[in-house]
């Protein structure tokens, strides 16, 4: 009983994450890629992706801090970052990147500082609550596909 509890908050985390436009499609792919040879695999790739990002941001950072107005920098590091939301499905952080960009092509540096920081912000809010899911994931124990949320 406890277990279908644990599975059924998992559905409902992830459900509330889709809901609120945390995460897309993308990330259902990955989970579809999961099976019995590598039941981690996602919690694996979102650890890469959390890793990954944390590199991309402070290079976007000591970009922002020794190139002063130097647009087409910024852009490319935040382009590398978009890139890797993309690749996992995180949807809030990937129209932040885009803000951003958006930003560098009008050279508004004001506008990316703000941007850089919802960035940042949103970056911390997904993981929190990713690390959330797949520990719900763990506690619950392997779980059928069907009761996989968000991911028709």
């Amino acid at each position: 009983m406890e277990c279908y509890n644990l599975q059924r908050q998992a559905a409902c985390l992830k459900r509330s994450l889709f809901d609120q436009g945390y995460l897309d499609e993308q990330f259902c792919q990955i989970e579809d890629l999961q099976d019995e040879a590598s039941p981690n695999f996602t919690e694996e790739v979102v650890s890469l992706f959390f890793k990954d990002s944390a590199r991309l941001m402070t290079n976007i950072e000591q970009a922002m801090e020794k190139n002063p107005r130097d647009f087409n920098r910024w852009d490319a590091h935040m382009q590398q970052l978009k890139g890797s939301c993309y690749s996992i499905g995180a949807s809030r952080m990937k129209n932040e990147c885009a803000s951003f960009r958006n930003n560098c092509g009008d050279e508004n540096a004001e506008g990316c500082m703000r941007s850089f920081q919802k960035v940042k912000r949103e970056h911390g809010v997904l993981r929190q609550k990713l690390e959330s899911y797949f520990q719900l994931l763990r506690q619950a124990g392997p779980a059928e596909t069907a009761t996989r949320p968000g991911c028709a």
